[in-house]
């Protein structure tokens, strides 16, 4: 959250804390296989933007869907009123990560570039 702010992603980003704490109070959105797409739609939000965070160690516990720890976090930000463009963007992120290689790239990647050149070609 705080990266997404310094970019510039965040209108208010104490709202989008707020937002983001309340949604995973409701279901964790650790989705397993060691990952995680937590996720906040807010009014203020002009546009989407997905931050990727890569944990190359043990893993963070998410209380995920099958218990394992998360290693891959994909968190989504966007206008609220856009339902279907971020339905699209969660179906798009959730087929590639079904792939298990791509998920191994992605825990070898050394910096965003390879990270983004991977993700690309979904």
């Amino acid at each position: 959250i705080r990266l997404a702010d310094l970019e510039g992603y965040l209108p208010n980003k104490q709202m989008f804390v707020e937002a983001i704490a309340n949604r995973e109070a409701l279901v964790s959105t650790g989705i397993g296989m060691g990952v995680a797409i937590p996720h906040a739609k807010l009014k203020d939000f002009d546009r989407f933007f997905i931050a990727v965070g890569v944990q190359q160690n043990k893993g963070i516990d998410w209380n995920a869907l099958d218990k394992a720890p998360v290693r891959l976090v994909f968190m989504i930000g966007g206008p609220e009123e856009r339902q279907t463009e971020y339905l699209q963007i969660l179906s798009l992120l959730t087929s590639a990560i079904r792939d298990i290689e791509l998920r191994k790239k992605l825990l070898n990647a050394q910096n965003i570039d390879q990270i983004f050149a991977l993700l690309s070609e979904f």
